[in-house]
């Protein structure tokens, strides 16, 4: 199925649901739920999701896991997304959060034959096979260190947000508790309580995250420099050590 919405298709009496979606560049998916737990894949381009609790970036070719009731909303860069709504009792073994996976090659196919199915799918036969070997699937998925905590509480909720929108490596601590009304000493105790990091650590991740993206149209060389890294080769550096594989893997083709 493509371009149909869950709400039309949510009663049918089935596990697994696949719904194909083509979204406009740069939509913005309003907060929303679904009583399944819902397999989100970027065919193209990135997504970035975000729940209370934190932002999760899922560069192309790659999935988001939801689990059911999880209110989220989600930030389209040019994508389009090949999902699977399950019924929560066929997935016991669902993550209780967001979880960004890394999809190989028969799942992605598998995904990609499930995303042409009718809504009356014959589970009995080869179609219904199909999604029942996708779920198996899905219990060997490698997680990704794509996510970033977020603050629950405001100011500091806010100042995440902004910077995960424009992340500038000139921005200090000293500019944030400015902008908190706070000492740089509260602002570090409130911010490590939040988020279990440090403002700048924090800060670090984030514009690593937003070069995942870029990634897709860009050099490694360029988002270095576009990330105000001194050299590509720190640029690699602090991006292997993070995401426990190099820019390389994220390039278009890559």
């Amino acid at each position: 199925m493509r371009n149909v919405s869950l709400d039309d298709v949510d009663h049918l009496p089935v596990d697994v649901l696949p719904i194909g979606t083509d979204y406009p560049p740069g939509y913005l998916l309003p907060r929303h739920s679904h009583r399944r737990a819902q397999l989100l894949y970027g065919a193209s381009g990135t997504m970035l999701v975000e729940t209370d609790d934190g932002s999760w970036t899922v560069p192309t070719d790659r999935a988001v896991l939801i689990p059911p009731g999880t209110a989220h909303e989600v930030h389209m860069l040019s994508v389009s997304t090949w999902s699977l709504y399950i019924e929560p009792d066929a997935v016991p073994w669902w993550p209780a959060r967001c979880t960004v996976v890394d999809i190989g090659p028969l799942l992605r196919e598998l995904l990609r034959a499930a995303n042409e199915l009718p809504a009356d799918y014959d589970v009995d036969g080869r179609d219904g096979a199909v999604t029942r070997l996708a779920l198996y699937e899905l219990r060997r998925l490698s997680p990704l260190p794509t996510a970033i905590s977020l603050p629950r509480n405001e100011p500091y909720r806010s100042l995440c947000r902004a910077y995960l929108a424009a992340p500038d490596v000139s921005v200090t601590n000293d500019d944030w508790a400015r902008t908190a009304a706070t000492s740089t000493r509260s602002l570090d105790r409130h911010f490590r309580a939040e988020t279990g990091s440090s403002p700048a650590a924090w800060r670090a991740k984030a514009r690593l995250l937003a070069g995942l993206p870029l990634l897709q149209t860009m050099t490694v060389t360029q988002v270095a420099a576009h990330l105000g890294y001194a050299s590509p080769a720190a640029f690699t550096a602090a991006f292997t050590r993070t995401f426990h594989t190099p820019p390389s893997a994220f390039t278009r083709g890559g």
